[in-house]
This record gives C-alpha cells, sequence and structure tokens, in this order.
C-alpha cells in the first residue's frame, strides 16, 4: 500500500484545476467555429478556387445562362460576395439552343505571373476554350480555343510551362499548351482512369512534397458523387491511388441521413496560415430525396501531413453545420434586393436564359419594359431576367402595370429550372382589353393552369408575389399592396432534378411572352 500525503490545500487544488480546463475551453472554443454549408448556397456548381495574396476567387459553371460564370471573392473561404461574371460579352459565350443539359460547364480558375485564366467547357458551342485577366473582376479576353477536349478542364503552371488535364473518352489526359495562343505543344498522355466509378472527370493538378497530386470526382454529379485521388513523382505518371479512396462521399452509411447529398467535384487550395481546404459541389434534400436549389458550394477543412494523403473532414461525411477551426467567423446572410430600374446597369447577379436580345430589355420612366420574344418553354432566347434562388424560405416579387401592358401579352414572375419545368404567374391582357391573373405549371410534358379569382377585372397596378417554404411555392396577387389573394401552390418538387432534370437550380425572375411588350416598376427578392 503508497501513502501520499497532501500538503496543498484541496481547495487550492481544484481552483487551479477548473481553471485550467477553463482556459482549454476557451481555447478549443476561439479555435473552432460553425461553419453551415453550403457557403455559398443556391445554385452555385463545379466551384473551382484559387488564392492571390490574402484573396481567394471562385467560379461555378453556368449552363445556358448569361452572362456566365459567376467569380466570388473571399478573404476567409467562409464569407463570399460576387463580384461578376467572367463572360460577359456574346462574343465570350454562344448559348444557341442551350438548356440545362448543355452551356457552359465545370470552369477552373488559376493564378500565374500577373495573370488569372479560366479555362472550361462549352457544351454544344464550341468545346474547350480559356480567357485570362489581369483583374478578376475583368474584362477578361475573348476566348482562346483548345484543342484537347473532354470536359472539366484544368491548367497547371510549372518551371515556365503550363499543363492542361482534361477528360476524353472517360480518362484524364494531360498535354502541355501555350497560354498565349492555346496551342497544344506535346501529344494528350492518359494519365487515369479513376478507381471504377462512372464518369471520371473534375480533374486538378496539385504538387505537395515531391509528389503531383491528381483529384477527380467519379460516380455521376447524384447520389453517388465522390472524390478520388491518385499521386506520382512525375506529372505524366504513372499514378498510384490513394488506398483509402474515396476521399469524400456522403453516400454512405455515415453520411446517408444528412440533409446534404452528392458531394464531390472539388478543388482544393492552401490559405495563407498553411492550413488546407477544399470547396467542392453538393446538393441539399427538400422533403424526401428531392432537391430543387440546385448544386451548391461548400466548403470542407483539408488534413495533409507530409508526404501523407490528403483527408477531407477528418474523413467524416459533410453536414449542414460542422463545428470547424475557419479561418473567421461565418455571417449569416439574409439577403434583401430591391431592384429599381432608374438606367443603371443591372447587378452581376442578373441573368439571362441564352443570349439576350438586347432590344427586348430596356429602362425607361423607372420601368424595365420587356419585350416578348418566345415562351419559356420553345427555349429559343426567350424574354427573361432572373436571380438564383438562394434560400429555401424566400419571397420575390414584383408590380406590372396593366395600361402598359399590350394586347396578346402575358408577363410576370417564373420559377425557372429548365424549360421543359417552370412554374408561373403571370398578367395576360387580352385582344378585349381585359386583363386575367395564371398560375401555369408546365412539369415536362404536362401543362396546368389556374386563374385568380379578379380575371378579367384587374385594372391599373397588379403586384405578383411568389413565396416559399421550402416545401412549397404560394403564388398571390395584390391590386393594392396590402391585400393579398393567393391563385395557388404547387409542391417544389415539381421543379427537382428529379423529376424535370437538368444541371442547374431554380432561377426566379420576370419574363414576358406573346406579341408585345410589359412594364415593370420594381423587382424585390429577401429571404
Amino acid at each position: 500500500m503508497f501513502i501520499f500525503a497532501v500538503t496543498t490545500k484541496p481547495t487550492i487544488i481544484m481552483k487551479k484545476l477548473i481553471t485550467l480546463l477553463l482556459f482549454v475551453a476557451c481555447v478549443v472554443t476561439a479555435s473552432s467555429q460553425p461553419l453551415r454549408n453550403p457557403v455559398i448556397p443556391g445554385y452555385h456548381p463545379d466551384p473551382s478556387v484559387c488564392r492571390v495574396g490574402d484573396d481567394f476567387y471562385l467560379v461555378n459553371s453556368s449552363f445556358q445562362y448569361f452572362p456566365g460564370v459567376p467569380i466570388y471573392h473571399s478573404t476567409d473561404l467562409v464569407n463570399w460576395t460576387l463580384i461578376g461574371n467572367v463572360l460577359d460579352r456574346d462574343e465570350q459565350l454562344p448559348l444557341k439552343d442551350a438548356t440545362s443539359w448543355t452551356g457552359i460547364y465545370a470552369p477552373t480558375i488559376r493564378y500565374n505571373d500577373g495573370t488569372y485564366y479560366m479555362i472550361t467547357t462549352n457544351v454544344g458551342n464550341g468545346g474547350n476554350f480559356m480567357v485570362t485577366a489581369t483583374d478578376p473582376r475583368g474584362p477578361w479576353s475573348a476566348p482562346i480555343w483548345l484543342q484537347q477536349q473532354g470536359i472539366d478542364p484544368s491548367l497547371w503552371f510549372e518551371d515556365g510551362k503550363c499543363y492542361m488535364v482534361s477528360n476524353p473518352d472517360n480518362t484524364i489526359m494531360l498535354c502541355e499548351i501555350d497560354p498565349a495562343t492555346g496551342r497544344q505543344l506535346t501529344e494528350s498522355k492518359a494519365l487515369w482512369q479513376g478507381t471504377g466509378g462512372r464518369y471520371p472527370e473534375g480533374p486538378h493538378l496539385y504538387k505537395k512534397d515531391g509528389y503531383y497530386y491528381l483529384l477527380i470526382s467519379e460516380g455521376g454529379t447524384e447520389l453517388a458523387h465522390r472524390l478520388t485521388i491518385a499521386r506520382c513523382r512525375r506529372i505524366d505518371g504513372p499514378y498510384e491511388a490513394n488506398p483509402d479512396n474515396p476521399l469524400l462521399t456522403n453516400c454512405s452509411v455515415a453520411g446517408q441521413s444528412m440533409q446534404i447529398q452528392g458531394t464531390g467535384h472539388a478543388d482544393f487550395v492552401e490559405a495563407a496560415d498553411g492550413s488546407w481546404w477544399t470547396v467542392f459541389l453538393a446538393y441539399r434534400n427538400m422533403g424526401g430525396s428531392y432537391h430543387h436549389m440546385g448544386r451548391e458550394t461548400c466548403l470542407a477543412p483539408v488534413e495533409w501531413p507530409t508526404s501523407q494523403w490528403p483527408v477531407v473532414n477528418g474523413g467524416n461525411p459533410i453536414d449542414t453545420v460542422m463545428q470547424v477551426r475557419t479561418l473567421a467567423p461565418q455571417q449569416p446572410q439574409y439577403r434583401y434586393l430591391h431592384t429599381t430600374f432608374d438606367g443603371q446597369p443591372l447587378g452581376p447577379e442578373w441573368v439571362h436564359l441564352q443570349n439576350p436580345i438586347a432590344a427586348n430589355y430596356r429602362q425607361h420612366d423607372g420601368r424595365l419594359v420587356l419585350t416578348a420574344h418566345g415562351t419559356l418553354t420553345e427555349n429559343r432566347q426567350p424574354t427573361f431576367v432572373g436571380r438564383r434562388q438562394e434560400s429555401d424560405v424566400m419571397t420575390i416579387e414584383t408590380e406590372i402595370d396593366t395600361d402598359l401592358l399590350d394586347f396578346g401579352t402575358e408577363a410576370g414572375l417564373s420559377v425557372y429550372q429548365i424549360h421543359t419545368g417552370h412554374l408561373d404567374l403571370g398578367l395576360v391582357k387580352y385582344q378585349t382589353g381585359s386583363v386575367a391573373v395564371v398560375q401555369r405549371s408546365q412539369v415536362m410534358s404536362l401543362q396546368h393552369e389556374v386563374m385568380g379569382d379578379d380575371s378579367g377585372h384587374l385594372q391599373g397596378k397588379v403586384r405578383l408575389r411568389i413565396q416559399s417554404d421550402g416545401s412549397r411555392y404560394m403564388f398571390s396577387y395584390s391590386t393594392d399592396g396590402f391585400r393579398w389573394k393567393q391563385v395557388a401552390e404547387q409542391d417544389c418538387q415539381l421543379v427537382s432534378t428529379e423529376v424535370v432534370g437538368g444541371f442547374t437550380g431554380v432561377v426566379l425572375g420576370m419574363y414576358a411572352e406573346g406579341e408585345g411588350s410589359a412594364a415593370f416598376n420594381y423587382c424585390t427578392y429577401y429571404e
């Protein structure tokens, strides 16, 4: 038996122990923050990021929308500000007949020797190309077209050389190019086909501790999406697969109950403090296994010990709230955007379907005058201007002066997912002069419409409003701005990717169809 003699009073020991525990708790609390995913909500798929000094720049794919490739800025990776769109001229972005299955696929942004590079694929209108700028806010150059095809091209700069990777024939291929002209300088060489998952794509190269690392996505951009990685001492291979692949997937026992699913298509970035991070896409199920807001941009920490394989989020699945040692506190965002039409250009959040016909969009006397061209369902440069839905709970509202609504014209607000999947609330002016309010639904080949109670008797200024609680859209109108009458409500699932397809997410906006023009007094979006 051992007997210890205690000469210090027990109360003093307890006080010191409590002080130590409080100090440890404070350190842990100060270094860990709640990280809420997505960090860029709504339709913002295929993120790519680069760091220049203390600044991070991130781009997303944009498919059939113009302008294309939104570009965001951050100093901490968790709080992002939209600063423009990379492709904002017709010469950069031909979108003839583009749908949310085609158009601009996954871009990559890189910086080298004073120049920013954005490389991407225009599916259906030209293939792979890149543009350059000395300021990420633009202007960006005319397209530099590239020979090696496949989708999701990426760049790697080293020792005065520029390498390109993409995935022709479901194989990650490498070649050297001239970054000034796009001319291919070497034959394309196969690097890796992944671990056997379908659609090996989204390749990015990195170099760390003497290894070249090749990060890709597999499984398709749905439930089975996942990240895998391989490495080699030489850039041209042969590449050895990580024995612990996949690096990230929520298609697992641990991740199957998460709201976030479809995690994949990532890019790594090193912060100034030496920490590593990954941005990647994922979607949030909104009631059952349906998602309508699109694939969104998420963030997770990466542990990358010297000469070892990287580990994403400690090997755990991604949740909507995670306790993470972020670079800075994440600020809550509750967006309120009240847009008036005073002659100033619309902000970078506003986009069109395909290349807009400029004459059909003009501001006059404090109003936005939209001239109809075809229909949303026909998808031939329809008259539409909208912004991404970035919260499941939101409201969008506008006002139309029926006295300025032309005969034979329908105008209003649309919940737009794809040309075969949209929910509209509009005013129609018949040749008799009467004005009706109608809620129309286009769900694949099915069409449905509901008329408002006052149809045929509306006069003066009429407000239209679409609200969402995350599971339903409610369509209402008002003739005085105070009393609202609901026309219809529809399930959000009707415009989900699982029902109507497409690679995008809901965009909310103003449209005009038929034979004439309509004047919108304002548009307000808030969450």
